[in-house]
């Protein structure tokens, strides 16, 4: 009989929209999941436990790190995005040790949305113990490859021996280093996954090309529109990997397709961005009297911009970046779901 699928996450409650819009895409296809949010900080755990979301448990960060010395002491040497890149395996082998014997245990991003059932990628799993996605960059991208193969976006792990001696090395890799640069063959947390399968027997490579499609290596993928949803290359679309999305103000949005020469076509912008956009925009105001903040106030921006006068020095120190993005493109608008 197949086990339970466990998926797992991080996030705190400034990227809280996007987390809930990744978990209720995923729910539609997969409703009897289980899923673990590490909440990185207070007001994430609270929103979550007064939203009261289905299937959906909440891990307190200081319930995390309890006993956990090699973790304390990761933490003490890195800066706060480097440290939440170390907690990856770690939340893989805590929901691990939690799960059943025949269960799966799934990392994903929180800026991940879901168009179609996954059921293909556990498949592709089969009897093997882990699975890694590729990032599949273009030919004339493949110098990216220098941050890694493999994509941290989506990795499962069978509770079996293999999957945890995989997890624990990765754990052990992380905790000694984990830099937001690359140095030698190393890049946070994700450069580690090119030597899964080099040391360890039970590794697959996914080839789907609608797993993770995503700014990196959309231009390389030809798409189209079924009465199925959307194809890549033939293929369902599984989800959507919105890496660099940015908001500027109220639903106007900037993608990072520039920073890979992709294009960001009226179909990509019709098909795949507004709808999650449209449904950002809803669960943000669903949430924003639940954790405190107007709903006109930026929910998902970054942590290191800090508070209000943070983001707008930050705003006015990058307006030659914006303007170059709506020249090249890259703006999106959409509508207030209330008004």
């Amino acid at each position: 009989m197949a086990g339970r699928r466990h998926y797992c996450s991080y996030f705190d409650h400034r990227y809280l929209a996007r987390g809930l819009a990744m978990i209720r895409s995923l729910r539609r296809f997969d409703p009897d999941a289980l899923f673990w949010v590490l909440c990185l900080n207070e007001q994430c755990e609270q929103a979550l436990a007064r939203l009261g979301e289905p299937n959906v448990r909440a891990i307190a960060m200081a319930e995390f790190m309890r006993g956990d010395l090699a973790l304390e002491a990761a933490r003490a040497d890195r800066s706060a995005v480097e440290f939440y890149f170390t907690c990856t395996p770690s939340i893989v082998l805590h929901i691990l040790r939690r799960a059943g014997d025949e269960d799966t245990v799934t990392y994903v991003d929180g800026d991940l949305y879901f168009f179609a059932s996954p059921q293909p990628l556990f498949d592709a799993l089969g009897d093997m113990s882990v699975s890694i996605i590729p990032h599949r960059f273009p030919a004339a991208q493949r110098d990216l490859e220098r941050f890694g193969i493999y994509n941290v976006g989506w990795l499962s792990f069978r509770n079996d021996a293999r999957a945890h001696d995989v997890a624990s090395w990765w754990r052990e890799r992380c905790n000694e280093w984990c830099r937001d640069q690359v140095e030698d063959d190393r890049y946070a947390d994700q450069k580690y996954l090119d030597r899964f399968a080099t040391l360890f027997p039970g590794v697959v490579a996914i080839g789907h090309p609608g797993a993770n499609l995503a700014p990196w290596n959309v231009a390389r993928h030809d798409l189209s529109l079924g009465q199925e949803g959307i194809r890549v290359d033939g293929e369902p679309l599984i989800f959507f990997h919105f890496q660099g999305l940015r908001e500027l103000g109220r639903n106007l949005y900037f993608a990072a397709h520039d920073q890979y020469d992709a294009p960001l076509t009226p179909f990509i912008r019709r098909n795949i961005y507004r709808p999650y956009l449209e449904t950002l925009s809803a669960i943000r105001d669903e949430i924003a009297p639940v954790i405190g903040m107007d709903a006109e106030t930026p929910l998902w921006r970054g942590a290191a911009e800090g508070g209000f006068f943070a983001r707008i020095k930050a705003r006015l120190q990058r307006p030659k970046r914006y303007m170059r993005l709506f020249l090249k493109g890259q703006a999106i608008r959409v509508r207030n779901s209330t008004r």
